[in-house]
C-alpha cells in the first residue's frame, strides 16, 4: 500500500529520527505526526527552531504527497512550501495535521497546521509536492555566490551555540553588510533517506537561518526580540550528499521589519538546489 510505504520512508529518514518524529498516521488523504520536546530542537528558552517546525510541514507534505501517488511516481521533492509561524512552543510537544488539498498527475498539494500539545496553534504551512515518475534529476542552475567575505561578526559565533544549530554543526561564515553565508556540513544524519542526499527539512532549516542572520547582519546585537513570521522557499533540485551553503541577503527593510532572499547550493557544486524568502521580525 502507498500508506505504507510512505510510513517506512518517513521511520527510516535519518533527518527525521535524528528529530524525533513519530508518525501517528499516514494515508492518501491526511497524515499526523508528532514531535516530543527535545532540547536540541530548541531556539534559547526551549523554544521550537523555526527549521524544525518548516522541516515537519515539509515532511507531512510529503507523507501524504507519497501516499497518493506511490512509490510509482518516486522520486519526489518538495516545488513550494509556504510557513506562517503563529506562535511559539515553549518546552512542549507539537502535532502535525496534513491535509491533502488537491491531488494532480505529478503534484499533490497539501495544507498543514501544526499545534502545541494543548491546542495552541504553532504555524501553518501550505505544500506543493512533485513526483518525478522516474525523472533524472535536473541540473539546477549556477550559484549567484556572493564576494567571499568572511565576517561572522560579533554574533557569528554566539548563533553556531544555539543548541540546533550546534546539533546541526551549522558554521557562520560571514555576517555583516546585510549579509550572511552559512556551511551546513555533510553528516549521514542529515539525509533524506539512507544514501539519499540532504533531507528538505534541513535545507529549510539552513535557509531559514540564514534568512534571519541577514537581518541580524542589518542591526547588529543588541536588547531586541527577534522572530520568522514567515518563510517562503522553491526546492529547486532534489538537494545533494554533500555539504550545503546558503547566501542570504537583506532586500528591503521597513523599521522592524525585514525581507532577505536565500539561496543555497552544493559546497561542491555550486548548483542551487533551493532558494527562498525569509520575512523576519527584530524589535526593542
Amino acid at each position: 500500500m502507498s500508506a505504507d510505504d510512505a510510513r517506512r520512508w518517513l521511520e527510516a529518514s535519518p533527518y527525521a529520527r535524528m528529530l524525533g518524529v513519530e508518525p501517528l498516521a499516514i494515508a492518501p488523504t491526511r497524515a499526523r505526526l508528532r514531535l516530543p520536546f527535545r532540547a536540541g530542537n530548541s531556539n534559547p528558552g526551549g523554544v521550537l527552531h523555526g527549521g524544525v517546525a518548516a522541516s515537519l510541514v515539509a515532511l507531512a507534505g510529503q507523507a501524504v504527497a507519497r501516499a497518493t501517488l506511490g512509490p510509482e511516481a518516486a522520486p519526489f521533492h518538495t516545488w513550494g512550501l509556504e510557513v506562517a509561524y503563529l506562535a511559539a512552543a515553549r518546552e512542549q510537544a507539537v502535532e502535525v495535521e496534513a491535509a491533502r488539498l488537491r491531488e494532480g498527475k505529478e503534484l499533490v498539494f497539501v495544507d498543514v497546521a501544526m499545534r502545541s500539545e494543548d491546542g495552541k496553534p504553532i504555524a501553518q504551512g501550505l505544500v506543493a509536492a512533485r513526483a518525478r515518475f522516474g525523472a533524472p534529476a535536473p541540473t539546477p542552475p549556477a550559484a549567484a555566490g556572493d564576494d567571499g567575505s568572511a565576517d561572522p561578526g560579533p554574533m557569528g559565533p554566539h548563533i553556531e551555540k544555539i543548541p540546533f544549530m550546534a546539533r546541526l554543526g551549522i558554521r557562520i561564515e560571514h555576517m555583516a553588510g546585510g549579509r550572511s553565508r552559512i556551511v551546513l556540513p555533510w553528516r549521514e544524519e542529515h539525509a533524506d533517506a539512507p544514501g539519499a542526499g540532504v533531507a528538505e527539512g534541513a535545507v529549510l532549516a539552513l535557509l531559514d537561518t540564514t534568512g534571519a542572520m541577514a537581518a541580524w547582519a542589518v542591526t547588529g546585537p543588541g536588547p531586541y526580540k527577534a522572530s520568522t513570521p514567515a518563510l517562503q522557499a522553491q526546492i529547486v533540485a532534489p538537494p545533494p550528499a554533500e555539504a550545503l551553503v546558503a547566501h542570504g541577503r537583506c532586500v528591503h527593510r521597513d523599521g522592524g521589519a525585514f525581507w532577505s532572499d536565500v539561496e543555497v547550493c552544493g559546497a561542491e557544486s555550486r548548483r542551487v538546489c533551493a532558494r527562498g524568502t525569509v520575512l523576519y521580525r527584530i524589535l526593542p
